[in-house]
């Protein structure tokens, strides 16, 4: 089938950066829309960010103006910078990708198994 995985996070200082980077592998064709998500203890998964195959990007709006969202097509990855981080950004990161699974148009949605991220002094 399809596998997602991330690197990338990691513990930083508040005001710091950090990028994740999510790669894509198996039966895969092509890829639509990809991004990320993120989830805290108790809450519901939120997108941070999403870039579709075009580049059009869109973004939560706790994050516009200093996150961004990027990705290659050609090695099946999505990239997410994050500059100035808040301890409010502390979250389990996860990958997203809706892929395009064989020559007649299947798609499915394949997430990958998440990253930590931590903003703490």
């Amino acid at each position: 089938q399809v596998q997602l995985v991330e690197s990338g996070g990691g513990l930083v200082q508040p005001g710091g950066s950090l990028r994740l980077s999510c790669v894509a592998s198996g039966r895969v064709v092509s890829i639509n829309d990809m991004g990320w998500y993120r989830q805290t203890p108790g809450n519901q998964r939120e997108l941070v960010a999403g870039i579709t195959s075009g580049g059009t990007t869109n973004y939560a709006d706790s994050v516009k103006g200093r996150f961004t969202v990027s990705r290659d097509n050609a090695k099946k990855m999505v990239y997410l910078q994050m500059n100035s981080l808040k301890p409010e950004d502390t979250a389990v990161y996860y990958c997203y990708a809706r892929v395009v699974i064989d020559r007649w148009g299947r798609a499915g949605d394949y997430w990958g198994q998440g990253t930590q991220v931590t903003v703490s002094s």
